[in-house]
């Protein structure tokens, strides 16, 4: 059975695409989505090359808000920022909600998008398995 996973942070143009897109690549019968609580409109020029470098981009992948995806019912959603976390509605059924913060990379140098790219794919994907099973 495939599992839904929603991904949420702030501008959704960083870190919860960077999520959306390892979740994605690397984590069997799960389907990841990404929004933010106020969307960009744009993925991060640098967000969306780490992932190109990494065999792990889609032109699929966009900002948007959760109204674009209000239709899925997700296993499960993680709030990859503070105020994701702070401002996270509520979903209809009983979805397990999972806080773990990144910090963003945005206006910094493109190691800091390495490092988040490294710190979600060992982090998160770790976490998002064990909740899921």
């Amino acid at each position: 059975m495939n599992k839904k996973v929603l991904v949420m942070c702030t501008g959704n143009s960083c870190r919860s695409i960077i999520g959306e897109a390892l979740i994605n690549k690397y984590v069997d019968e799960v389907t990841a989505y990404s929004c933010g609580v106020k969307p960009s409109g744009k993925v991060h020029e640098s967000a969306k090359n780490i992932l190109m470098q990494n065999d792990a981009w889609s032109e699929e992948y966009h900002s948007k808000h959760l109204d674009e995806i209000l239709h899925v019912e997700f296993d499960l959603v993680v709030t990859v920022c503070d105020h994701a976390n702070e401002t996270c509605p509520m979903f209809p059924k009983k979805t397990k909600i999972l806080h773990v913060g990144f910090e963003d990379p945005d206006g910094q140098p493109y190691e800091a998008f390495e490092k988040t790219y490294k710190e979600i794919k060992e982090v998160l994907l770790s976490k998002v398995k064990k909740t899921l099973s």
